[in-house]
């Protein structure tokens, strides 16, 4: 008897258990042991025993698929989640709302597929951009006028930030406020992208411009032309101004005098001569006038011709001067450029410009002959300084000899050095009456020098302590404020003739005139670092004034330690160009490339200097040091001309990506442009400074 009894309260205990694993709460099954056996029916047990029965028998999972594979029926999927029995009880209080079908199957069969294959349809990329342009919401501001997206723009441009200018119409009007621009509004970008060289981003808006059929006047070829005068490489820009002057022919534009002088700028300046002057040609057959800005584009023209621009530019002053066009402050600054870039080819073709621009003078006196060394005495003659003003007079030792002109409407020989003599830029310049003499010309026509002339004249005066004291005595005198870019030409012409102290007094006239020394300068002062301890003294100078480093400073200290041929030096600025992060140029590359071949040639042909310990050891050192700079820009087994296109900078990079602030303002974009500090040099002694040291010296430099 207690055994059945105990059987009972297992089996009231048992069944309790299993209720719990279907899925009933806790507190049920806690109530239901508080009611006595006797409450448990007959009914509870065989409904529990039949939802055990259709659960292990799988009939709902069945019914489910049955219903799924029929395919005259649109049902919507749903994902079966099997959730703990606690957790699906717990959730039944809460009723949430169905969720919508993500899916609806709707197969009817597809007579032109076979079986089960699905084809997916691609969506055009132009169809998903557009769809997205349309749904997307425009800006919540106020859309603005045309006038005032205009004024935007000028803002930008003025403070030179092109990018900004750019974005105002493809982000703001474009994209965000969907405003129509006009034709005025692609005029600015392009002029503005023009002036700052970003040739390829002009041409790219002037098709935009025709594709939306807006009309382009002559003021939009006018600046697409200067855009490829301007433009950082000079084959993109001369195929791009061909590709434009043909769709001007095929439109049957006419060009006017604006349109032809920035034609001729571009070709001029890219290098195409011919072209330029088949120009100025046409503009004559049209009966345009041609003013000094034709000119002086013709002018710049010869400039880039190194070979025989002087020879031309000579013929085109002289032909400006018999249309009776006065010369202005371009012109005289064009000619110092041309004498100080280019030659006047053969002799002969020379001879016959000397007698066509001053015939009577060529028959009237031959060409005389010099003896070497007495052509550097002549920039100290005067000519004639009774018709200078008295405030650049100069005193000057006399000589016998005259100084020829052959800018002047009738010019004189002289006393004419021959031809053959006539080499470098400071003796072209005598040609053209020297310091004295253009200075005269230029009072003749009423125009003033101002610290850019002088600045391009101390480039093509003779190099001599003598003529450089003139010069700056001449600068006092008139009252011009002096800026650091002319000092930073003198301590560069100094240096460039291993006159390195001389070069380093000129640091102290900076100080002394109240200017300060920008990265130019310690460029230029890098070009007489001879020695480490010199390079080291200059870069703490530049850490002091808060000059970032940059490639040319490495540059100019790398020609200086291989022309020593120390190889700790040239190591150490290799060591600093990695330490830095700095992009080697093309001149860093050829004279790394020249150095390493220059010791291996050495080395072959068994020179005694290549036979010590110290030259082997040092050789060993920059080897190794040479070929992990290579492996570290990714140079290795690359030669020379492949190195240098990898390394080469791309042009327009720099206006892909917006201007970052760095510790060299000139680096910067919104300050590349802003008003230099000028100072009086009424301070500077000019006659304590350092003379001509001996001639015997400068004779074994050169």
């Amino acid at each position: 008897m207690a055994l059945r009894l105990l059987s009972r309260s297992m089996s009231c205990h048992i069944r309790g258990l299993q209720l719990n694993a279907t899925g009933r709460p806790l507190n049920s099954y806690i109530s239901r042991l508080e009611i006595p056996h006797a409450t448990w029916s007959c009914s509870q047990n065989r409904r529990l025993h039949v939802r055990i029965t259709d659960q292990e028998a799988g009939l709902q999972t069945k019914r489910e698929a049955n219903r799924n594979q029929n395919p005259f029926r649109e049902e919507v999927l749903e994902e079966l989640v099997t959730a703990p029995p606690n957790e699906r009880h717990k959730s039944k209080p809460e009723k949430k709302p169905k969720e919508k079908s993500t899916k609806k199957v709707k197969d009817f069969g597809d007579p032109d597929t076979f079986g089960d294959a699905k084809v997916v349809v691609a969506e055009d990329p132009g169809d998903v951009e557009e769809e997205e342009f349309i749904s997307n919401p425009t800006r919540r501001s106020k859309k603005l006028q045309a006038v005032e997206y205009a004024r935007q723009i000028k803002d930008h441009l003025k403070a030179n930030r092109l990018n900004d200018a750019i974005a105002v119409l493809e982000q703001r009007m474009l994209k965000e406020d969907r405003a129509k621009p006009d034709k005025y509004i692609y005029n600015l970008l392009i002029s503005g992208c023009a002036k700052a060289g970003y040739t390829r981003k002009a041409f790219s808006l002037y098709t935009k411009m025709r594709q939306r059929g807006l009309q382009v006047t002559g003021g939009t070829y006018t600046s697409l032309f200067n855009a490829c005068a301007n433009a950082p490489s000079l084959s993109d820009g001369l195929t791009k101004a061909q590709i434009l002057r043909e769709n001007m022919l095929e439109k049957g534009y006419e060009p006017n005098v604006k349109n032809y002088n920035a034609m001729i700028k571009a070709y001029g300046r890219c290098g195409d001569v011919d072209t330029a002057y088949m120009l100025a040609d046409e503009m004559m057959e049209r009966q345009l006038e041609l003013n000094a800005d034709t000119f002086n584009f013709l002018l710049q023209a010869c400039a880039s011709h190194s070979e025989h621009g002087f020879r031309h530019a000579l013929l085109t002053w002289h032909n400006m001067l018999q249309r009776g066009i006065s010369p202005d402050y371009y012109s005289f600054n064009a000619m110092l450029r041309c004498a100080r870039d280019c030659g006047f080819g053969d002799l002969d073709s020379m001879r016959e410009v000397l007698d066509r621009i001053a015939p009577s003078a060529a028959r009237k006196k031959p060409v005389l002959q010099l003896e070497e060394g007495k052509a550097d005495d002549l920039p100290s003659v005067q000519s004639s300084t009774a018709s200078l003003p008295a405030q650049i007079e100069v005193a000057t030792t006399a000589s016998e000899l005259e100084l020829p002109n052959l800018l002047l409407p009738q010019p004189h020989l002289g006393s004419l050095v021959a031809l053959e003599e006539v080499t470098r830029p400071h003796e072209r310049f005598l040609l053209l009456g020297g310091l004295t003499g253009f200075l005269e010309h230029m009072k003749q026509h009423n125009i003033t020098p101002d610290i850019e002339t002088f600045t391009a004249m101390l480039e093509v005066i003779p190099p001599t302590n003598t003529a450089e004291k003139q010069l700056l005595t001449f600068v006092r005198k008139i009252g011009l404020k002096a800026d650091i870019d002319f000092f930073n030409i003198l301590i560069k012409k100094r240096s460039m003739r291993f006159d390195y102290e001389s070069a380093k007094e000129v640091l102290h006239m900076v100080r002394t005139a109240g200017l300060r020394p920008d990265i130019v300068t310690y460029g230029v002062l890098a070009l007489g670092c001879r020695t480490q301890e010199e390079a080291r003294e200059l870069l703490e100078q530049m850490q002091v004034a808060g000059i970032k480093m940059n490639m040319p400073i490495l540059g100019a200290m790398l020609r200086q330690g291989c022309a020593n041929k120390s190889f700790s030096y040239v190591n150490e600025i290799i060591q600093l160009s990695l330490e830095e992060g700095l992009k080697p140029n093309e001149s860093f590359l050829r004279h790394l490339h020249n150095f390493h071949r220059g010791c291996a040639r050495a080395i072959d042909a068994r020179h005694p200097s290549t036979k010590t310990a110290a030259f082997k050891k040092g050789h060993s050192k920059f080897c190794d040091k040479y070929r992990l700079y290579y492996e570290e820009l990714g140079l290795a087994g690359l030669k020379l001309e492949d190195a240098i296109t990898k390394m080469k900078e791309r042009p327009y990079e720099k206006f892909k990506l917006p201007p970052v602030d760095g510790m060299e303002p000139l680096k910067h974009e919104q300050l590349k442009h802003k008003t230099k500090q000028r100072k009086y040099i009424k301070k500077i002694k000019i006659h304590e400074l350092q003379d001509d040291p001996p001639k015997e010296l400068l004779k074994r430099i050169e």
